[in-house]
């Protein structure tokens, strides 16, 4: 059973980083994996994502030049190194994988971590 566990959301100011953690488990030879966000009152967001074996990466426009996704094969961890952040970065960030390509439907969910920046 594939269980992902995300950490390190926290209260940050404008201009601040903080660097998001997915700890998964279970069968992990993913097609893709991915962070979505979701704000109060927005519709869900993927916010990047990664191919699994080729390293190959895709941003919404919204962060590129902000947000690198990356992963630890050693470690079963992906990874949003988030820089330069902004107040409409507030949101609730989710960590997403699928076993099926394309990777336009993501099947395994963690439970959220929430980002705040203050202006």
């Amino acid at each position: 059973q594939v269980q992902l566990v995300e950490s390190g959301g926290g209260s940050m100011q404008a201009g601040g980083s903080l660097r998001l953690s997915c700890a998964a488990s279970g069968p992990t030879l993913y097609a893709c994996m991915a962070w979505f966000r979701q704000a109060p009152g927005k519709e869900r967001e993927e916010v990047a994502s990664i191919q699994w074996r080729t390293t190959s990466t895709n941003y919404a426009n919204s962060v590129k030049g902000r947000f690198t996704i990356s992963k630890d094969n050693t470690k079963n961890t992906l990874y949003l190194q988030m820089n330069s952040l902004k107040p409409e970065d507030t949101a609730m960030y989710y960590c997403a994988a699928t076993h099926m390509w394309p990777c336009n439907r993501y099947d395994y969910w963690g439970q959220g971590t929430q980002v705040t920046v203050s202006s």
